[in-house]
């Protein structure tokens, strides 16, 4: 599979946002993570591995779960990048 694929685009919900900055009820350690739609036949490392690529960071855990409108996969940044930063760049913040 190509990875320019295997990201389809980002997922914005108000409790992906949250995910961004965290939580104050976990004194926002359930931060930095990003979520995107991605292709349904990409594995967990197959995410890791373009994310790392277009975004030039380092990717620590990688969740995935179907839906509806396809799979969703949250992304949690390793330490010294920034959720934050990555939404900012791709528009969604």
């Amino acid at each position: 599979m190509k990875k320019s694929s295997i990201l389809i685009h980002p997922y914005v919900t108000e409790k992906s946002m949250n995910h961004m900055s965290g939580s104050k009820t976990q004194q926002f350690t359930d931060g930095n993570r990003i979520e995107f739609l991605v292709h349904r036949d990409a594995s967990k490392q197959d995410i890791k591995a373009a994310f790392e690529e277009r975004f030039d960071v380092k990717v620590s855990k990688v969740w995935t779960r179907i839906e509806k409108d396809g799979k969703h996969a949250i992304i949690k940044l390793g330490d010294g990048y920034s959720a934050e930063e990555i939404g900012t760049r791709i528009g969604v913040m």
